[in-house]
């Protein structure tokens, strides 16, 4: 899930009051701001794509107190810049980051505050320039993040004064506001997920609609359509599976094999699920076997990997093959050692306890374990993953693939 950063500072042309020279501001977020943000994996949001007119509303009220990231850019020194950067300021003690053209004074309050600049030419920005400051900018914002350094004068003097939270259903009311508007991206996909939390596929699937529309060809996107067109319950199953299907090859154009494992995992669920529904047919196992093998050699995945060592597992009941049945079994082992491996290396990460897969970590440890007979770690690693999560559907998707694999060691 990616971070939210919110962009506060004038539009277009805008003359600075005390050096009466006018800079093109849409050229300093196009050109240096948005690709900097998106570079430090964050999703960018400018006031003026969700405000109705140039008053200060609910929604960026919301968005000033809620966002991951506040950039400021107070040049020319607009007055809702500088005020929308003083509520900031109020509500959280840290990440905002403030920048300004290099010429011209900073305002007396806000002069001790480290400050980005940039030069501008007033009509644009040279590229040479542009590329320096994107680059520094993403550096800069990946800093912040990680030193969680308190950049607000108002927490900086007053040390007892504590930060103001945004209840999470106050957002949430904010941003289906906002996605009802249907032209803010970012709302569409915060709506899309928290559909996807309380279950509500169906209605999730109309928001990664409007949101793959909006941005074509977007890969994120179109695996979530995919994910939750698969998961619909309100329509018949297999009917869901083909229609997931059209969607995720859409990623493989002219039939050209992907490298991207979310593409490669779902792709082999559908499949997997396809078979699931006809034993009969083979070749959706046989398939499924294919994109969970690819995703795992490739990129290490743990989750294509996981249900690789499953369908292996799966294959094994219904292949007539001696050679075979002992290549899948021990293949499916060695998957699985290979995957604690991985994971265990990923664990000496300092920000492990910070992935947002965290659960899902916890949850592939589980299956491993139940499935190479080690109970202590089973029993600790599940105990782990529901820790980790109260999302039913989330709760549900592991039960089964548990209950499959307590089914093949009982056979």
């Amino acid at each position: 899930m990616k971070k939210i950063c919110f962009v506060i500072m004038g539009y277009g042309k805008k003359t600075d009051p005390t050096l009466g020279k006018t800079f093109d501001l849409d050229k300093t977020y196009h050109n240096i701001i948005k690709p900097a943000v998106s570079a430090a994996g964050y999703e960018c949001v400018r006031g003026d794509e969700v405000q109705e007119s140039g008053l200060i509303d609910r929604s960026m009220y919301g968005l000033l107190i809620h966002s991951d990231l506040v950039i400021a850019d107070i040049t020319t020194f607009n007055p809702n810049a500088i005020y929308e950067l003083g509520i900031r300021h109020a509500a959280k003690p840290f990440s905002t980051i403030i920048m300004k053209e290099k010429d011209g004074n900073i305002p007396f309050d806000i002069n001790h505050n480290k400050t980005f600049t940039y030069s501008h030419m007033g009509e644009d920005i040279s590229a040479t320039e542009a590329t320096r400051c994107q680059s520094e900018l993403t550096k800069l914002i990946l800093i912040v993040e990680k030193s969680c350094e308190v950049d607000s004068p108002l927490f900086q003097h007053i040390q007892t004064v504590q930060p103001y939270i945004l209840p999470q259903e106050e957002y949430m009311h904010l941003i289906k506001e906002l996605a009802e508007k249907e032209k803010i991206i970012f709302a569409q996909v915060e709506q899309a997920k928290h559909e996807m939390s309380e279950g509500n596929f169906e209605e999730a699937i109309k928001h990664w609609k409007r949101a793959s529309e909006k941005v074509e060809n977007d890969s994120y996107f179109i695996q979530q359509l995919a994910l939750c067109t698969y998961k619909n319950k309100n329509v018949s199953e297999k009917i869901a599976l083909t229609d997931a299907l059209s969607i995720i090859k859409t990623l493989e154009p002219d039939g050209r094999s992907t490298n991207d494992p979310e593409t490669l995992g779902i792709t082999g669920a559908i499949y997997k699920r396809l078979w699931l529904l006809d034993n009969s047919e083979l070749e959706f196992l046989e398939r499924a076997i294919r994109y969970y093998e690819r995703g795992f050699t490739i990129n290490s995945d743990y989750y294509t990997g996981e249900n690789y060592a499953l369908c292996l597992e799966l294959k094994i009941q219904f292949t007539t093959d001696t050679d075979e049945k002992i290549y899948c079994k021990v293949q499916a082992r060695k998957t699985r050692e290979k995957i604690i491996e991985i994971i265990n290396q990923l664990k000496e990460d300092d920000d492990f306890l910070l992935r947002s897969d965290l659960k899902w970590i916890y949850a592939t440890l589980a299956n491993c374990y139940l499935a190479l007979g080690i109970q202590d770690k089973f029993e600790e690693h599940e105990a782990l993953f529901l820790e980790n999560t109260t999302i039913t559907w989330e709760i549900e998707t592991y039960q089964t693939s548990k209950e499959k694999i307590l089914a093949l060691k009982n056979n």
